[in-house]
């Protein structure tokens, strides 16, 4: 297992950030095509300013929880049918997904989506119709450069050209051109080199310590995402099993077992120390 040394001691504390939240979910349920119910009872709280990641295994109900905050799931024939989602204090379960992004929720899908036929410097461009002036998107762009200075360099190739790694720092950097309070991530890490990794997992910190702005992160590299985030949840087949401080997650035993190097396709359910260990959140 590859050692991330990520520059991140500063947020990386023994305690659960203590913050007013920013975002809650509160007891949600999500079900596809009217018949499928993909998470069940799923609630979890982003304090202002903080970083959180979102752990689990594929299928778990990682992204689904996060196109349920974004409004993405309409897309994809599904639906919140019970609980609330609260963004600083307003809910947004009927909100359309365009109205998020104008609220300051920017979500980066899994995947790298951008546009292959523009350059980066165009995605941005592109990106910043969302709001802003001319003046401000100007101010963006030269934001977006100075934290990914490799998009300056190839800002006149075509993106579908660039490398994985360059394409998920411009598909973050499209992100941070809407201004966003609230930054998700699905995936950064995906199909990456480990030395592209921890680049990006920096810069993310960077961002959050430099703009306090917070951050969501749903990962299943667990040690990448525990290094620098200050607590973490636990969701395993569409529910919320548990939640803890990064430290805590790195500690726990049934953690390095299964998501920190070893017992490769054994069964959480099946462990009695791990069933007396999960706390469901209320």
């Amino acid at each position: 297992m590859e050692n991330f040394n990520i520059n991140s001691k500063s947020i990386n504390e023994n305690k659960i950030f203590v913050s007013k939240p920013m975002l809650e979910l509160n007891n949600i349920e999500v079900i596809y095509d009217f018949v499928s119910l993909a998470i069940k009872g799923v609630s979890l709280s982003v304090p202002e300013g903080s970083m959180v990641a979102l752990l689990g295994g594929n299928g778990a109900g990682k992204s689904t929880t996060l196109k349920s905050i974004s409004g993405l799931l309409k897309a994809e024939r599904g639906e919140v049918t019970r609980g609330d989602i609260l963004f600083m204090g307003q809910s947004i379960k009927q909100m359309p997904a365009q109205e998020r992004v104008r609220l300051g929720i920017a979500h980066v899908l899994e995947g790298r989506r951008v546009f292959e036929h523009l350059t980066p410097e165009e995605n941005l461009i592109a990106a910043s119709a969302v709001k802003g002036s001319l003046t401000q998107m100007k101010l963006n762009i030269e934001r977006v450069y100075s934290y990914f200075p490799r998009l300056y360099e190839r800002r006149t190739a075509e993106s579908g050209y660039l490398s994985g790694g360059e394409q998920q720092m411009l598909a973050i950097g499209r992100a941070l051109m809407t201004q966003p309070k609230l930054l998700m991530l699905d995936e950064p890490s995906l199909g990456l080199a480990p030395f592209l990794v921890v680049e990006i997992f920096n810069i993310i910190s960077r961002i959050n310590k430099e703009e306090k702005l917070t951050v969501l992160l749903v990962e299943q590299n667990a040690l990448a995402a525990l290094d620098i985030v200050s607590e973490g949840y636990l969701i395993e087949n569409g529910k919320m099993v548990m939640h803890d401080s990064s430290i805590a997650m790195k500690n726990n035993p049934d953690i390095k077992e299964f998501y920190l190097g070893g017992s490769a396709g054994r069964d959480f359910h099946k462990i009695k120390h791990y069933s007396r260990r999960k706390r469901w959140l209320t």
